[in-house]
């Protein structure tokens, strides 16, 4: 299973990468199983946006950013809020992905702000813009203010989010039932063995021409001939 960070943080450190990190964190754990997790910084990738943006051409850094996020399957992407919104940077990059490649993925959408009176970018325009992607965002949305981390309520929310995200993955690969062990071989038996026993609520018939031979040990006392000395018998 491979779930996916996009990050637009652009300082070091960044309050944008944390929060995708304790996301993933949790959602990995709620997922269960082997969870592959890989973090697409968009800040080392700028330089590539830009140039593709112009020329069309992504280069290998940023094509191997699009691939991860193709095959992924859930992504979590965290944008701080500049100027009431997303960043430049995080929309450009979700600008040069193909169409339709985000075609009911799931997403979890999380921002990070100096202040808390922000925290509605992402109802209107975070989940805005990856309804137009066809992404299946999950409902709780994560917001953290700069007075959010420490405090009460945003591990809470990061918690809920990750379940809402983890539900949505596909489930871990059960693990392989061992079959059981091999009946033994039945030996088998010899032509002449089978057409010495007589079918069961049958009596063996004597061949005509020959005196019945009386066998030890059997009530009936007749013994049972093969089919080629009955025949060999009925020849002049």
């Amino acid at each position: 299973m491979k779930l996916v960070v996009v990050s637009a943080g652009l300082s070091v450190p960044s309050s944008t990468r944390l929060l995708g990190d304790r996301l993933a964190a949790a959602t990995a754990g709620r997922a269960g199983g082997s969870v592959d997790v890989r973090v697409v910084e968009l800040r080392d990738l700028a330089v590539e946006i830009a140039h593709n943006l112009t020329n069309g051409f992504p280069g290998p850094a940023l094509s191997a950013a699009i691939d991860d996020v193709t095959s992924a399957d859930g992504l979590i992407v965290v944008t701080p809020v500049f100027s009431a919104s997303y960043s430049g940077l995080f929309k450009s990059f979700f600008d040069v992905l193909d169409q339709g490649v985000l075609a009911g993925k799931p997403v979890l959408i999380a921002a990070t702000g100096g202040s808390g009176r922000h925290s509605l970018v992402l109802e209107h325009a975070v989940r805005p813009l990856f309804a137009y992607l066809r992404a299946v965002v999950v409902p709780t949305g994560v917001y953290a203010a700069s007075e959010d981390w420490g405090a009460e309520g945003l591990a809470e929310r990061v918690d809920r989010a990750a379940g809402e995200l983890a539900a949505l993955l596909p489930a871990p690969a059960a693990a392989p039932v061992s079959s059981s062990a091999p009946e033994a071989a039945v030996p088998a038996q010899p032509a002449a063995d089978r057409a010495a026993q007589p079918v069961a609520g049958q009596t063996a018939q004597p061949v005509a021409g020959r005196a019945a031979q009386p066998v030890a040990g059997r009530a009936d006392g007749f013994h049972v001939v093969p089919f080629e000395e009955q025949l060999a018998a009925l020849r002049p």
